[in-house]
């Protein structure tokens, strides 16, 4: 049987991030992918994900200005630029769940630099928004933009180029922890590993229940839609920001991104289907609302160009899972909540140093698996994009 320091299951974001920071280490690593590598059945492809500090919880806004350092290295590593600063604007309703000071409060515990903006001020400086007068706006300067399958290519590469073995069109069937790791029984064959790092996202219970340590977990279909403005220079990366509307139902959206278009999307629908059920036929229902908002919030967005759906895996809470399970500890979970690209490249080292060294830097305490036991917590935050 063959054996590997650590195995990596699920080469989407954070497990082809998890298997470029391992090889980096030295450690030997074989990463396995059900599907071809950039697959559309999950939620790492397409082309843009926001990259902001502006969160409601303090323990995201410190894993962010980490993240932004992980871009920063693996940039210069790639000798390729991965992360484009936008600004950011995050739109509250006063009449709604959320308030300014649920964002503020985070951001000025964490030394984040912000603007408070009414209507009037975004509208002086970013005509192309249209606002009602009871709307708060949250500006942070250093929101931005990162490529999503085009990074998540670059670090398989690179995870190569340091030695990792991937495998993708390769399922992995079950998992034996035993005294000395856990063997991973795989379509191919089997094979040993000290440490495992489950990053399978919505097919993360697949291989957890047969070990009575499943994960709640919602899965539902998304989907994200290009306009086509006629004016597309007004909605430039240069002049246009980066945009997150916060009310019961969340909208998000991005400036010209490699094409003259602008998407956007509601965050979590709630259209619920497993991953054998997907239909990859964007929901009517949904593309009607979102044109709707679209058209009365930014009226020179267009014409609906395409829409393309991805897949949600969300927990309860909306928190991350990153750790070690408890009654498996060398099996280490690596679940983003429909939210982690962004952190990609902190997610990968964090996992990586879980694994080898058995502890991170960063502080992940209220991420950890054991912290999943008990009623649900409200989550602190409601954009995930």
């Amino acid at each position: 049987m063959e054996t590997f320091d650590v195995a990596v299951i699920g080469m989407g974001a954070l497990g082809s991030a998890a298997a470029y920071h391992l090889a980096r280490k030295g450690v030997s690593v074989v990463a396995f992918e059900q599907f071809e590598l950039g697959h559309v059945r999950g939620a790492s492809h397409d082309t843009s994900r926001i990259l902001r500090t502006s969160y409601g919880a303090p323990q995201y806004v410190r894993l962010a200005q980490s993240a932004y350092k992980d871009w920063a290295d693996f940039e210069e590593v790639a000798g390729e630029t991965f992360v484009t600063v936008t600004g950011g604007l995050i739109f509250i309703p006063t009449d709604g769940p959320y308030a300014s000071s649920d964002f503020t409060t985070s951001l000025d515990a964490e030394g984040v630099p912000y603007e408070l903006l009414s209507p009037a001020d975004v509208h002086a400086r970013w005509p192309q928004f249209t606002l009602p007068e009871n709307v708060e706006t949250v500006y942070t300067a250093d929101t931005g933009i990162v490529p999503a399958s085009r990074s998540v290519a670059a670090l398989q590469l690179h995870a190569r180029f340091n030695g990792a073995v991937i495998r993708d069109r390769t399922a992995v069937e079950r998992l034996t922890p035993d005294d000395a790791g856990v063997v991973i029984h795989t379509s191919t064959g089997d094979v040993r590993a000290g440490k495992v790092v489950l990053a399978t996202d919505a097919w993360t219970n697949t291989l957890l229940e047969p070990l009575g340590a499943a994960i709640p977990l919602e899965i539902m279909q998304e989907q994200v839609t290009y306009f086509k403005p006629a004016a597309p220079d007004d909605y430039a990366r240069e002049v246009f920001p980066v945009w997150i509307w916060e009310d019961e139902f969340c909208y998000y959206g991005f400036p010209t991104y490699g094409e003259p278009t602008i998407k956007a999307a509601r965050d979590k629908s709630d259209n619920l289907m497993s991953p054998a059920d997907r239909t990859y036929v964007p929901s009517p229902e949904l593309l009607e609302q979102l044109s709707g908002f679209m058209a009365a919030t930014i009226p020179g967005s267009g014409e609906v160009l395409r829409t393309v759906t991805c897949q949600y895996a969300i927990t309860p809470d909306r928190n991350f899972v990153l750790g070690p399970l408890d009654e498996y500890p060398d099996i280490i979970v690596a679940l983003g909540a429909g939210h982690a690209f962004k952190f990609t490249p902190a997610i990968g080292r964090i996992l990586a140093e879980l694994a080898v060294d058995g502890d991170t830097s960063d502080d992940i305490s209220t991420f950890r698996p054991p912290s999943r036991t008990g009623a649900p917590a409200a989550s602190p935050f409601p954009a995930s994009f």
